[in-house]
C-alpha cells in the first residue's frame, strides 16, 4: 500500500519506520507522528457469503459450493465456522443441483412432469440459475 500523507498533519514527508505486528510502520517527518495502516485484502461480496451458507445448509458439499460460486472451499469453511452455521446432521433426502440458463429453466418448468412429487429451490447466480432438487433416500 502506498501512503500519500500523514493522518495527523496531512503532510507528505512520510518514511518507512520498521514493522509492528506484521504491518508496516511509518513516520511523518513534519510532525514526528508514527502510524501503521490497515492491510488491504481481497474482500468477497456478502452476496456470495450468504449464497455459500445457504447452499451449505441445503447439504451441498464445500467443494461443490466452490465449483458453483467460484469461491474457495476453505473460505466457505471459514464462513461456516465464523457464523456458527450447522447443517442438519442426518438427511432423509439427497440434494442434487443443476446450473441452468434462463431458457433451460423456462423449458424445465414448462414440462408439468418435472413438477410432480418434487421439492426444489431456485436461486440466482448472476446470469444463471441454480436449481436444487430433493430426492428421498430409499430405506
Amino acid at each position: 500500500m502506498k501512503i500519500k500523507h500523514c493522518p495527523r498533519c496531512k503532510g507528505n514527508t512520510i518514511t518507512k519506520s520498521g514493522v509492528i505486528k506484521e504491518r508496516q510502520r511509518y513516520n511523518c517527518k513534519s510532525c514526528s507522528y508514527n502510524f501503521t495502516v490497515e492491510k488491504e485484502g481481497k474482500s468477497i461480496d456478502s452476496y456470495y457469503v450468504i449464497k455459500a451458507l445457504q447452499l451449505h445448509i441445503e447439504g451441498i458439499t464445500y467443494r461443490e459450493i466452490e465449483r458453483i460460486l467460484g469461491v474457495s472451499h476453505v473460505s466457505v469453511m471459514n464462513w461456516v465456522k465464523k457464523y456458527k452455521i450447522k447443517a442438519p446432521e442426518k438427511y432423509d433426502y439427497r440434494p442434487t443441483y443443476k446450473v441452468l440458463t434462463m431458457t433451460e429453466l423456462s423449458t424445465f418448468f414448462a414440462n408439468p412432469a418435472n413438477l410432480k412429487n418434487t421439492g426444489m429451490m431456485v436461486t440466482e447466480l448472476g446470469d444463471k440459475y441454480m436449481m436444487i432438487k430433493w430426492e428421498r433416500l430409499k430405506s
